[in-house]
């Protein structure tokens, strides 16, 4: 299929969501939930006022019973994230019972995410969205499925929808894990400017929101800068700004929405651990000086919400330059780095509509909805480079790549306890790749279908048992997938599949006593038939054996008095290889155990406090299990004071110092003076206990 006809195919299927929704859109405004924090006795609106005495209302408190399709999906949000201390944007993914976020290159690079014992590396098989957005870059160089939260404005941020597994019929690519949606405010709670600082860097934002005729316009800026905590200054020049304006139009709610982002940096990558103990450089210090990057985003949005419709169009513009050397001087003239290059503009449009009705005398509720999204690269290549100046070209490619599908799903309440849901998704992509060598050109295109099933019982008001099962995917890299040919030895290679089908399932149970205390906790199960990945860093695609992963997760939240809240989760892992020896079968870099628990202090008179800790198990680093990474455990603990028309926080984050990893690899590597390639361990250590001043002034 031509260029010509995905796109016009594409523009078809984009009319058509945008008028479907308005038909079947009902008379009244869509309700948009509103900042759940209650100001008790006088106004909110007034400064001096704000040391009132306040009602405060925790997203992971939300009743679920009666709602929910599983015990692994939630809201947290309003209280859980304003209190929480957070050393980067990405963190935030950590309000999930059982995820953590990582990384193994400080500065723009997007971070690691773990879930249900996947290393999900930059993204592949976890989803997010912002506003409706999706975040995740199809065929992008580095990871196909890559993740860049970087320029999450986190004090934007009014609630994290999540839902992990597969089994939801709304969630297709990179969704097999789980997925979350970040939900921005439509009107701040207040207005600001504040200045985040440590002994190394800083964080300088402004945001506001104000009525304008009948809509409300919120725009927001954040600039952050210095040199970091590691050895090697981080030089970090980041900055992003957010536009949002919604209001009402005819019997729908408009919004408008818009993303800058621009990052530059130096990185601290993983080191080897000779490197350490033989003091050539400290735990914090570097092999190449050079690494680093720059990268840009840019998101337009505009999107039109009923009471049972919605329709989303976007437009989408990035470009990455990534500078990494994993393995430094197997090149012993010209070193190791490489560049990865990616230059894209993106589009799609997203629509949904729900109803309920009666079916044969059963009360059930429908819903029905299609996205279609294109990817345009100008390039994605993959370069040798020498402290960032070319040297020569290993693969560069110019890509297009459509998707399209349809998704729906019906519940059926057979009695006022018990409910099911039925659900189908077909996601159809087509991909075309146009390069430097000939042998690795050509074009794919495949529809994956993806059958749903949730069941849930009621026992009692505080009670509610669950069951579900599904079909999933990631796709794979269009580029790896024509591919024919080792772009670095020339040697033939078998391309990959474009679709890595997943199937898996769960049961779980949730329980809400009262509205002060929640419990849930699931056991799952997920397959997958083979974790195809297009392998950036080296320019082709690495398969692997069938993989089988299952474990369970618990998750409690506990409110007490009005002023102090606890949360605790815990999740373990079972991860290995279905196909190899039992001495041969452990998935490198999955973690076996995550655990979360925190307190949240709100005494009143403006005070505000809160502990938290969190625990990353230890995981195999090789098929056979001999050399293991360590656990991690990291304590952050922050405090503010309320003043009226200003603030002050302080945070200690890695209060105890440990020094653990953040990420640790097993490889080969060789350093200059190395005869040969050695296999070593190779970490990015976590930060150093880092003290935080905030200082925030309200207008």
């Amino acid at each position: 299929m031509t260029t010509w006809t995905r796109t016009l195919m594409g523009g078809v299927a984009v009319l058509g969501l945008l008028s479907a929704a308005p038909a079947f859109a009902q008379s009244e405004a869509q309700s948009q939930a509103e900042p759940q924090t209650v100001q008790a006795g006088p106004s909110a609106d007034d400064p001096q006022d704000r040391q009132g005495d306040t009602v405060v209302i925790f997203g992971r408190a939300e009743e679920q019973i009666g709602t929910a399709q599983s015990a692994s999906e939630g809201v947290v949000g309003y209280a859980d994230l304003s209190t929480r201390p957070i050393s980067r944007a990405a963190e935030l993914v950590e309000v999930i019972p059982g995820m953590i976020a990582t990384e193994h290159s400080s500065g723009g690079k997007a971070n690691q995410y773990f879930l249900r014992g996947f290393n999900l590396d930059h993204g592949t098989d976890f989803g997010g969205f912002i506003d409706g957005v999706p975040i995740n870059q199809r065929s992008h160089p580095h990871m196909s499925g890559y993740l860049d939260l970087n320029f999450l404005m986190a004090d934007l941020v009014e609630r994290i929808e999540f839902k992990k597994g597969v089994q939801y019929a709304e969630n297709g690519d990179y969704t097999s894990a789980g997925s979350a949606s970040f939900v921005l405010y439509d009107k701040l709670p207040e207005n600001y400017v504040q200045l985040r600082f440590d002994a190394d860097e800083y964080r300088l934002s402004a945001a506001g929101s104000w009525d304008i005729g009948e809509g409300t316009l919120l725009a927001a800026v954040a600039h952050e800068g210095g040199d970091g905590a590691f050895d090697l200054p981080a030089e970090l020049d980041k900055t992003t700004a957010y536009l949002k304006y919604t209001q009402p139009l005819g019997n729908a709610k408009l919004r408008l929405g818009f993303i800058g982002y621009s990052n530059e940096w130096t990185a601290s990558d993983q080191i080897p651990l000779r490197a350490v103990e033989d003091g050539s450089i400290s735990r914090f210090g570097a092999i190449d000086p050079t690494n680093g990057g720059i990268s840009k985003r840019y998101i337009a949005s505009a999107g039109l919400e009923w009471d049972q419709a919605s329709v989303l169009a976007y437009v989408q513009k990035s470009e990455l330059n990534l500078f990494h050397n994993f393995t430094y001087f197997i090149d012993p003239v010209l070193g190791d780095q490489v560049e990865q290059v990616e230059d894209r503009f993106a589009a799609g449009a997203r629509a949904k509509i729900e109803r309920e009705f009666d079916l044969f005398g059963v009360r059930t509720e429908g819903r029905l909805g299609a996205d279609t999204h294109f990817d345009w690269l100008d390039e994605t290549g993959l370069y040798r480079t020498t402290n960032r100046v070319r040297t020569s070209a290993i693969a560069t490619d110019k890509v297009d790549v459509m998707s399209a599908d349809v998704w729906g799903d019906v519940t059926l309440h057979w009695t006022d306890r018990f409910r099911t849901t039925i659900g189908l998704r077909a996601d159809y992509i087509d991909g075309e790749v146009d390069g430097l060598n000939p042998a690795n050109a050509g074009s794919e295109s495949g529809v994956q279908w993806s059958p749903k099933f949730n069941a849930a019982y009621q026992i009692s008001d505080e009670l509610e048992v669950y069951a579900g099962y599904g079909l999933g995917f990631h796709s794979n890299n269009i580029v790896g997938v024509v591919q024919t040919q080792d772009p670095v030895t020339g040697d033939p290679v078998d391309p990959a599949t474009l679709f890595a089908e997943s199937r898996g399932g769960e049961v779980g149970v949730r329980w809400e006593p009262n509205a002060t205390f929640n419990l849930s906790a699931a056991v799952f199960a997920l397959d997958f038939d083979s974790e195809l990945i297009y392998v950036g860093d080296a320019g082709i695609s690495e398969p692997s054996d069938p993989t089988r992963r299952y474990g369970f997760e618990v998750a409690a939240f506990w409110n007490p008095v009005e002023w102090l809240a606890f949360d605790a989760s815990y999740a373990y892992s079972h991860s290995r290889f279905k196909d190899a020896a039992s001495n041969l079968d452990r998935v490198p870099n999955t973690v076996e155990g995550v655990a979360a628990a925190g307190v949240t202090w709100l005494p009143g008179d403006g005070w505000e406090g809160s502990l938290r800790v969190r625990y990353l198990g230890p995981g195999p680093l090789i098929e056979d299990n001999s050399v293991r990474a360590p656990s991690t455990t990291l304590v952050n603990a922050g405090i503010s004071k309320d003043l009226g028309n200003f603030e002050i926080g302080f945070e200690i984050l890695n209060l105890l110092d440990a020094e653990d990893y953040d990420m640790v690899y097993l490889y080969e590597s060789q350093l200059a003076g190395e005869a040969a390639p050695v296999e070593d361990i190779h970490f990015h250590p976590v930060h150093p206990q880092t003290a935080v001043l905030t200082l925030k002034a309200r207008y």
